[in-house]
Order: structure tokens, then C-alpha cells, then sequence
């Protein structure tokens, strides 16, 4: 589960060798990483930031170890073009005609609409795609169809009228659609369903396919496409010789190269499991290797691969392409580990009814990665911490896995500034203890989050897993469930007498302003003015916040508070808050167990998804003196083998883009697997 939140086709590739980025231009263009002095900014546009992130300790790895991450971060932007084709059945198509566009005209380039057709290129690069990385909104060009038209023309460049069309018409307008009151599956333009299927033909078919053995369930649609052939569903499986194929099978030629430099034998045995998934695209399989995945805890190396991911999915089923690759972050992890050995602890202590918690917490585990490369979900947009397997029996049998990456994390903090703390802050001390304790409560909060929330807790006998129960609700419940579990210890001294804080009460006081901040408020800015809610994460922080904001207007506990025409809300009584946290934990726990669906509704749709348009209007006009963007993404360092003259790897190098572009038509170039139409 990611706590948030690289790819084109075999018929474009000529034209993409003789019109993209050279790599021998490629190599003496990019700049060789620097521990100091690092440009982590790279450029901005529209309401996106692109930055750099660095990769520590890769120089002190074994040449082994080297190769491993390399053969590793190879077979993940082998997928590429995976996500980029689950997204929107169009995606590749527009991608390859617009890229072709922009390499070839010859034209003006600094016209308004030149510059405006440069921006959408952009913005579909770091979207995967023509609907917006986050809103899920069809990104809007503001250049004419007529413009565009002119473009294909003078560049001799093949858009079909359908695809053309979508760019600028009132089609497929959401990609993700989850608002109650609509089918869901029809509302939404997400590729993992043809256009005709609706919600009830995804649960008339998965109510009665196959759900693995018993106790035991499967994650049944996890890979594949639900289609309707002569007059029947049926699944088109993503791997080799199915759908998705060609790619596949490069993913499959990379991960055998690092089977041969795995580590260890547990390693090389899950990578092996792994591959055999992409051959047979067994879910069977799937879970074999996601146990011994989670079990293999050996090594410095580590890596997230697969279809994972179901925010995606309007009903929750299949997941979307997505790879990570990690090093480990040696000091970091050996300070974290001690929430990990702990976690029986905070599962025992927690407010929930008895019946609901765990009686052992098994297998949890959380490190401080740093990661050497992602792909898929996971870029450019990427997480910041990560908690795996998904499915639930393996969890509570065999464990899972959590992560912060780390470098990303520093990536993002070295990146910003205080101005818009100051602006939407309400007093001196406030903005003091954000300043002192804020990365420390935020790193906590994800550690929090991913380690304790999401292993914590089970669900009743004999009722079914979240997807089904909660349907569109499943996700935004488990997020704010964990979300609400790092809360209610955040303010516990317990944090102290394990020596991850000197003051719990200051890192507390200053998770609870945060995200109280964030949650009614400055969140806000990533939404258009009139829009609802809809991205899953964001709809949690706002339901969590709203509902303690309500419960606690007795007591004042928190204060909306208006001075000099602006909006502040203030938390007055932190020990009453962190009161009401644990009284909406144990109920989103209770919903959780006992799958119910209504509950789950009224609180989402009652406390989620709709916004207070006034206080909308006042944020979105306070923001606007800042010129930082609301979203930040990164450009990967590219891992460049050095060869001696029998063309051995000797070395791997690591050297940073210079521009966003650069990046994007290197991978058009050399990931390019799939054609148009899948």
C-alpha cells in the first residue's frame, strides 16, 4: 500500500532512434552525481515540481550488489509503457504522436500555443498519461484542436480521429470514478475494463471465479484486463504471450540477469518466483512469491515489482505496474527498527474493541530505504513510504513489509520552503513547532502509518475482504485507518521511552497542527475551485479531520478561527483530540471487521468528498503569491554500465538528467515495448 502518491511503441521507434536524445549525447549531457551542491530542482511547470534525488551508499556496494540494482531498475522500466497503456486505452497513441510533434516541428517554438502544446507533452509525461496524476481529471491543452490539427500536419505525424477527438471533447472525462450515485466502472476511463462493462458485471464475474484456496484467497483480477468477447467476460491476463507480452518478456530477460547476482539463495528463489508469476500469471504463484518476498529479509538489496496497487481500480481488483528499487539506509533502519519489534505493543495498547485486535502481530518489519530507481505507479509521482503484500491472509500469516524511502523524503525536504507554513499557520508558535518537529512528526507519522496501521487489526470471521465489503470505499477507509493509527500514538510517550523522540508532547503537538492544517485546509490547493474530493488520500485526511473537527466543537477542541479575513483552525486541546483520534480509530477498525458498507458511506461521503467552497475560494486566492507548485515528482538517476574491452561490467555509474525532457524521450527510446493498441 503506498502512502502517497516511465515508459513507447515498436511501430514509433524509428522515428524516435532518429529524432530523440542520443545516448552518446545522452552520456556527456548528464551530470555525475555530487554529494555536494546538489541541484534537486530541475524545472516546474503548470502545478508541477521536478526534482533530483541522490542514491547514498550505492558507491560503497560490491560490484555484485551494483549490477544487482542495475539488472533490477532495468526490468522495471522494461514495464514502462504497461502503466502507461492501463491508464487510458489512448495514452500511447497520444504519447507517441505528440513526442514525434515536438521533435520534428520545425516551426516557432516560442509562440503561446507552441508553448502551450509543450506544457500538455509535459504534463502527460509526468501524469503517465492525459488525465492528471492525482485528480484523475482529463488534463485540459490550452491550444486549440484546430492547432494541434496544423501540428500532425506539418510534421507528417498519424493521430486517429478517435484519440485526436478525446483530447479536446467531453469523453472519458475521469479516469478514476469513484462518487457514489454512478456505475463506477462505466464512469471511469481507467484501462482495466472494456468501455461497455459495468459495475455489476465485475461483481457478477468475481462472484463466481475462482478466489484461491480456502482461507487462503487469491487476489483474483490483480493482473489482467476484464473484456467482453462474443458475448462473454473474460479476463486477457498481463504476461508473457498474453497481454502486455512483448514488455513482459524484457521484464522477465532483466530479472533472470538478476537472479544470477542475487545476494543470496533466499533472494535468487523469490526472483525466481517472480518470474515464473510473469510467465504464467499465476495468482496462485503471486502469493508464493509475495511470501517469500516478504519472508526474505537478507541482503542489501530490495525491490517492489509487480501489479500491485488497486487505487486504480474504481472496484478494487487489478493493480496497477509499478517497480521501486531500494538500498538500504543502514543508520535510518537500525533507529526505526525498534517500532517493528515493538508492534505487539501498539496493537495491545490500541482503542479497539478486543475482538478486533491481533492476538500476534507477525513478521513486521520497517526500514529506511533509499531509492536507486522506480517506474510505473511508482513514477514520476512517487510515494514516500510503502507497505506490503496487499493480501491480507498473507499479511497476518507470514508478515509484511514496510518502507520510508528516505532519499526521497530528503529529496522533497531539501526542496521546499516555509512560506506557505507561514501564510496558513496560525500564531508564532505554531509555525515553531512545525519548524523544530515537523519532518520528525512526518517521518514518524509514516513509519506509523505504514509499519503499526496496516498490520493491525483483523477482520471478523467469515466476512470478506475490503474490496467487497467496502467496495469503492475499501481504499480511503484503509488509508485513513492507518492514518488514524500514527495519529493516536503520535501523542504517546511511549515514543520516548523507545528514544525516537526527546519531547513527545512538542513531535505530538505538532503532528496533530499539521495534519488538522492540511486535512481542512491547505490540502485544498491541489483542487480545482467547484471540484469535490476524489483521490483517495486526500478524501481521508479530509474525513478524518472534519469528523474530529465536529465531535470536538463542545469542547472547542478545534477552533475555526477567522483574523484579517483568513481562515485558521487551531487545536486547543491536544489530549481531547488525541481522545477522539482513538474513538474514530476503533470505529474505522469496527467497519473495517465487520464489513460494513453503509458506515463506511456515511462517513466518507458525509465527511470526505464534499468542500466548504467559500474557505476553497480563500485558499486557493491565499496561495496564489507562492510560485511553488503543489505537486513534486522526480526524474531518475540513470545507471550507466562501465565495460572493459571484453565488454565485462566493471563498474556502474550513476549520472543525473539535466532536464525532465531529456529523461522522457531516453526512456521513448530504450523502453519502448508495446505498440499503440493492446
Amino acid at each position: 500500500m503506498n502512502l502517497k502518491q516511465v515508459l513507447c511503441t515498436i511501430a514509433t521507434t524509428g522515428i524516435l532512434f532518429s529524432c530523440g536524445v542520443d545516448t552518446k549525447k545522452e552520456a556527456t549531457t548528464t551530470k555525475e552525481t555530487k554529494t555536494t551542491d546538489f541541484e534537486y530542482v530541475v524545472e516546474q511547470f503548470a502545478d508541477i515540481k521536478v526534482l533530483r534525488y541522490q542514491i547514498p551508499g550505492f558507491n560503497e556496494l560490491t560490484l555484485k550488489e551494483k549490477q544487482l540494482v542495475y539488472y533490477l531498475t532495468q526490468a522495471g522500466l522494461a514495464g514502462r509503457d504497461i502503466m502507461w497503456d492501463q491508464n487510458y486505452r489512448h495514452n500511447l497513441e497520444i504519447r507517441n504522436a505528440l513526442e514525434t510533434v515536438n521533435t520534428t516541428f520545425k516551426g516557432d517554438k516560442k509562440s503561446k500555443d507552441y508553448v502551450a502544446f509543450k506544457t500538455y507533452l509535459k504534463r502527460i509525461w509526468f501524469s503517465n498519461g492525459i488525465h492528471h496524476h492525482y485528480s484523475n481529471d482529463k488534463l485540459k491543452p490550452e491550444f486549440s484542436k484546430e492547432y494541434l490539427e496544423s501540428l500532425l500536419k506539418e510534421t507528417n505525424t498519424t493521430l486517429s480521429s478517435e484519440a485526436l477527438e478525446v483530447i479536446f471533447n467531453n469523453e472519458d472525462t475521469k479516469k478514476v470514478n469513484k462518487k457514489a450515485g454512478v456505475d463506477n466502472v462505466l464512469a471511469s476511463a481507467i484501462n482495466f475494463y472494456s468501455p461497455d462493462i459495468t459495475s455489476k458485471d465485475v461483481e457478477d464475474f468475481y462472484a463466481k471465479a475462482y478466489k484461491g484456496p480456502e482461507g487462503k484467497p487469491i487476489e483474483a483480477g490483480l493482473n489482467s484486463k476484464l473484456v467482453r468477447e462474443n458475448g462473454k467476460l473474460v479476463e486477457k491476463v498481463w504476461k508473457s504471450g498474453g497481454m502486455y507480452g512483448a514488455a513482459i518478456d524484457k521484464i522477465i530477460y532483466w530479472l533472470e540477469k538478476a537472479k544470477g547476482v542475487a545476494e543470496n539463495e533466499k533472494q535468487a528463489t523469490t526472483l525466481s518466483l517472480l518470474i515464473e508469476y510473469y510467465k504464467t500469471g499465476s495468482l496462485d504463484v503471486w502469493d508464493q512469491y509475495a511470501i517469500s518476498w516478504v519472508t526474505s529479509t537478507e541482503g542489501n538489496i530490495d525491490w517492489i515489482n509487480g501489479f500491485i496497487e488497486v487505487y486504480n481500480d474504481p472496484k478494487g481488483y487489478r493493480g496497477s505496474y509499478e517497480t521501486v528499487v531500494q538500498i538500504k539506509d543502514f543508520d535510518m533502519s537500525k533507529k526505526m527498527k525498534v517500532l517493528s519489534d515493538n508492534a505487539q505493543w501498539f496493537e495491545d495498547n490500541s482503542p479497539l474493541d478486543p475482538s478486533h485486535k491481533k492476538e500476534n502481530v507477525v513478521g513486521v518489519s520497517y526500514k529506511t530505504v533509499n531509492v536507486a530507481g522506480e517506474a510505473g505507479d511508482a513514477s514520476p509521482s512517487t510515494p514516500i513510504g510503502v507497505n506490503l503484500p496487499n493480501n491480507n491472509w498473507i499479511r497476518q500469516e507470514h508478515g509484511s513489509k514496510s518502507v520510508s524511502l528516505g532519499n526521497i523524503i530528503g529529496s522533497y525536504n531539501n526542496a521546499g520552503g516555509t512560506g506557505r507554513l507561514e501564510e496558513f499557520a496560525h500564531d508564532k508558535e505554531e509555525i515553531e513547532l512545525e519548524v523544530k518537529y515537523g519532518k520528525l512528526a512526518d517521518k514518524l507519522h509514516t513509519a506509523l502509518h505504514e509499519v503499526i496501521g496496516h498490520a493491525s487489526g483483523k477482520i471478523n470471521d467469515g466476512i470478506g475482504q475490503p474490496k467487497e465489503t467496502l467496495k469503492n470505499y475499501a481504499s480511503t477507509m484503509e488509508e485513513g485507518r492507518a492514518d488514524l493509527v500514527g495519529l493516536y500514538y503520535l501523542m504517546n510517550p511511549k515514543l520516548q521511552e523507545l528514544g525516537l523522540v526527546d519531547d513527545w508532547k512538542k513531535v505530538g503537538k505538532a503532528a496533530y497542527d499539521g495534519y488538522i492544517r492540511n486535512g481542512l485546509m491547505t490540502q485544498l490547493i491541489r483542487i480545482n475551485l467547484g471540484d469535490d474530493i476524489e483521490e483517495d488520500h486526500m478524501v481521508n485526511r479530509q474525513w478524518v479531520s472534519a469528523w474530529s473537527f465536529e465531535q470536538g466543537k463542545k469542547d472547542n477542541v478545534i477552533e475555526k478561527v477567522v483574523k484579517n479575513g483568513k481562515t485558521y483552525f487551531i487545536v486547543n486541546d491536544y489530549a481531547k483530540l488525541h481522545e477522539i483520534f482513538g474513538r474514530l480509530l476503533k470505529e474505522t477498525q469496527r467497519i473495517k471487521s465487520e464489513g460494513d458498507f453503509e458506515a463506511a458511506k456515511a462517513l466518507v461521503e458525509g465527511y470526505g468528498v464534499k468542500v466548504d467552497q467559500e474557505l476553497h475560494k480563500e485558499v486557493l486566492e491565499r496561495n496564489s503569491q507562492f510560485k511553488s507548485a503543489p505537486y513534486s515528482g522526480f526524474v531518475n538517476p540513470v545507471l550507466t554500465p562501465v565495460t572493459n574491452d571484453e565488454g565485462i561490467i566493471t563498474d556502474i555509474k550513476i549520472m543525473q538528467p539535466n532536464s525532465f525532457e531529456e529523461q522522457m524521450y531516453f526512456y521513448a527510446k530504450n523502453y519502448s515495448f508495446l505498440p499503440s493498441k493492446n
